[in-house]
C-alpha cells in the first residue's frame, strides 16, 4: 500500500507531489511499520557506502569488544576468584554482555550513517536499555568485588558471611532499581511520581527499623575496619573473651568465666576494643618492694640481677628493672620483660619462671623482700617518746 508523506515541522502546505500530509500520531500500529519500512529501504539504497563504512567501524569494534571479553574470562581462568583489583576488574570484563555490544555497534552505525528518525529511535531506545542494565551489571561487580576484597576470598570462613549475602542482595536490588528508572526516563515515561514515591518509602523504613540499620552499618564497619576476627580474643568494658560469632545486629563472644556474652554490633563499636589476637608479644609486669633496711648498694644491683633471670628465660628480653619510689614499709621495684609470644599460656608460665628465679637470686645477694611492718611509738606526759614495749631489754637487778 501507499505510504502517505508525513508531515515535517520545516515545510509547510502540502507536498510537491500532491500527496496529502499526515500527522505522525495520527497513524496506526500498520501504518507506523510500514512507513518504518518504506524509510528503511530508502536509506539503505540511496546511503550504501555510509553504511558498509559506518557497519566496519561497527564490527571492529564490537570485535575489540568482545575480545576484551574474551580476556577477562582467560584471566579469571588463570588467576581463579582471589578478590583482588586485577581479578576485580577482569570480573567486570568477563560480565559485558554479547547483546550489549551488539546494540553498542548498532548505535555506532546509526549514529553515523544518516539513519531515519524512525528506525534511529527504535535502535537508541533498545540501546539505551541494554545500557543501563549493563552499567548495573558492572557496577555490582565492582562493588561486590570490592567488598569480597575487604572481606576475603573466602565467604564461607569469612568475617561476616552472612551480612556479606544481605549486602549483596542490597546492592543488586539497588543498582538495578536504578537502571530501570533511567530506562524508564530515557523511554519518555514520568518518573518523577516513582522517584518520590521510593524516596518516602524509604524514609519511612530507615525510620521503623533504625536500630537496625545502625547495627547493620556497624557490621558494614566491621568488614571493612576490621577490628577484629572471629575467634580472636577481645576485651572490652568488663568483658574478656573468645569472638564466637559475627552478625547482621549482634557479636557474641565467650567469656573467660564461661558464659556467653551478646552485644549489639552499634555498641560494641562504641566501645574501647581491645585485640590480643593482634599481638606479636606480650609484656610482663612484675612489681617487688625491699626491706627498708636494704642499703643502697645492694639496691643497684636489682636491675643486673633481674636481667640475669630473664634472659634464662627462653624468648624473653629484659625492658627495663628498677626503683621506682618509696613505700610506706618498702623501697618499690617494677620490673617489664616482654615475650615473643602470643600464647597467654607461655607468657603466663615465663612470669612464674621469672618471679620464682627473682627470688632465688635476690635471697642469695642477701637481699630481703619487705614484710609489712609498723612501728608505733608512746609519749610520756612531758612529751618526750618513749620506746614500744619490747624493744628494750629488761635489765636485771643486783642482788
Amino acid at each position: 500500500m501507499p505510504v502517505p508523506k508525513i508531515a515535517s515541522a520545516g515545510k509547510s502546505g502540502g507536498a510537491s507531489d500532491g500527496a496529502p500530509l499526515i500527522d505522525p500520531s495520527h497513524l496506526n500500529l500498520t501504518q507506523k511499520t510500514d512507513r518504518l519500512v518504506a524509510e528503511s529501504s530508502a536509506w539503505v539504497s540511496g546511503h550504501v557506502l555510509d553504511i558498509l563504512i559506518a557497519a566496519g567501524i561497527g564490527v571492529a569494534i564490537a570485535v575489540a569488544l568482545l575480545g576484551l571479553r574474551s580476556l577477562g574470562c582467560k584471566l579469571l581462568g588463570r588467576w581463579g576468584r582471589d578478590p583482588h583489583w586485577p581479578v576485580i576488574f577482569a570480573r567486570v570484563l568477563a560480565k559485558t554482555k554479547v547483546y550489549f555490544i551488539v546494540l553498542l555497534s548498532a548505535e555506532l552505525v546509526a549514529s553515523h550513517a544518516y539513519t531515519p528518525p524512525g528506525l534511529m529511535s527504535v535502535v537508541h531506545a533498545a540501546f539505551v536499555v541494554a545500557f543501563a542494565i549493563q552499567a548495573a551489571v558492572w557496577a555490582r561487580e565492582l562493588v561486590l568485588g570490592y567488598l569480597e576484597h575487604r572481606v576475603g576470598a573466602n565467604e564461607g570462613h569469612s568475617t561476616l558471611g552472612s551480612a556479606v549475602s544481605i549486602i549483596r542482595l542490597l546492592v543488586t536490588v539497588t543498582l538495578f532499581a536504578i537502571a530501570i528508572i533511567l530506562i524508564l526516563s530515557n523511554l519518555g515515561v514520568n518518573v518523577t511520581g516513582l522517584v518520590a514515591g521510593l524516596g518516602v518509602g524509604g524514609i519511612a523504613i530507615g525510620l521503623a527499623a533504625q536500630g537496625i540499620f545502625s547495627d547493620l552499618f556497624a557490621a558494614l564497619s566491621i568488614i571493612f575496619d576490621k577490628p577484629f576476627r572471629k575467634g580472636d580474643t577481645i576485651t572490652f568494658g568488663q568483658v574478656n573473651g573468645s569472638v564466637e560469632n559475627i552478625g547482621l545486629k549482634t557479636t557474641r563472644v565467650r567469656a573467660v568465666s564461661g558464659e556467653e556474652v551478646v552485644v549489639a554490633n552499634a555498641k560494641l563499636l562504641d566501645q574501647q576494643i581491645h585485640n590480643f589476637a593482634r599481638l606479636k608479644r606480650r609484656r610482663i609486669v612484675l612489681k617487688f618492694g625491699l626491706a627498708t633496711s636494704t642499703p643502697p648498694d645492694k639496691c643497684r644491683q636489682v636491675p643486673d640481677i633481674a636481667a640475669k633471670v630473664v634472659g634464662e628465660q627462653p624468648k624473653t628480653g629484659l625492658v627495663r628493672c628498677g626503683m621506682t619510689g618509696f613505700g610506706d614499709s618498702s623501697f618499690e621495684f617494677e620490673l617489664q620483660a616482654d615475650v615473643q609470644s602470643t600464647d597467654y599460656d607461655v607468657t603466663f608460665a615465663t612470669r612464674n619462671a621469672i618471679a620464682i628465679g627473682l627470688m632465688e637470686a635476690l635471697g642469695a645477694a642477701e637481699i630481703e623482700f619487705s614484710n609489712p611492718s609498723q612501728t608505733v611509738f608512746f609519749a610520756a606526759p612531758d612529751g618526750t617518746l618513749v620506746a614500744p614495749p619490747g624493744s628494750v631489754k629488761p635489765r636485771r637487778e643486783t642482788e
